[in-house]
């Protein structure tokens, strides 16, 4: 079942220099998928997730996430569509400091006047291993645990793509192990549709298919490019 897919996607960003940060971009996701898409600094790697993500528009081509062109729909359709379809793990974690685990975990789930399922929150609890740390709040915990709270966040409507930025960039090398592990896990047990924008080799290595970015085009690299991504 195909999850996304990109039709000639392009980005030109327009000021006192013009700059084509997507050019002619075809890029496809099956259920169940995970991916890492490298590429140095600027080659245009964190604007297709943007794109991705719904949080910015591109100046042509087309985007479909489930069948659904989220190129075309209108900022509010866009708003309420990516909330329930697309997550999102950011590096820098974005969990609110002033609400508790349980609460940035449902998140999502509150903006839409919703009620949590509450075995499948057990279920992501029990996988990320942060069944735990429901009452307390972020500043109270590690950042591997903030990383796996977001994750949670990120996984609480069943969305139909998960898109991480540079998700072990601000985490040690334990922490970023365990992230790693706890993503192969994610789309094991719960057969996600992942894509990963990152710098490390490891997380490359622990994807699937891994797709490289260069001036703003996307390749993917072949079974034997595993030694090559730096």
């Amino acid at each position: 079942m195909k999850i996304v897919k990109t039709v000639h996607l392009s980005k030109i960003y327009r000021g006192g220099v013009e700059v084509h940060a997507l050019s002619d971009v075809n890029f496809e996701l099956e259920k169940g998928d995970l991916v890492a898409i490298i590429g140095d600094s600027g080659s245009g790697k964190s604007t297709l997730l943007h794109l991705l993500a719904g949080v910015d528009k591109p100046t042509d081509g087309d985007i479909f996430i489930q069948d659904k062109n989220i190129a075309k729909l209108s900022k509010d359709a866009l708003t309420v569509f990516r909330r329930r379809n697309i997550g999102v793990i950011y590096q820098f974690f974005n969990l609110i400091p002033n609400i508790d685990v349980r609460k940035n975990i449902l998140l999502p789930i509150l903006l839409d006047d919703k009620h949590p399922d509450e075995d499948y929150l057990r279920e992501i609890l029990s996988i990320l291993g942060i069944g735990e740390k429901l009452d307390r709040y972020p500043k109270q915990l590690s950042g591997g645990e903030q990383q796996r709270v977001a994750i949670a966040r990120s996984l609480i409507t069943r969305p139909a793509l998960v898109l991480a930025d540079e998700p072990t960039g601000n985490l040690d090398r334990r922490n970023s192990e365990e992230i790693i592990g706890l993503f192969q896990l994610v789309n094991k047990r719960l057969n996600s549709t992942i894509a990963i924008i990152t710098h490390d080799e490891k997380v490359a290595n622990a994807c699937h298919k891994v797709y490289r970015m260069t001036d703003g085009r996307l390749s993917l690299l072949g079974d034997d490019a595993h030694e090559n991504y730096s």
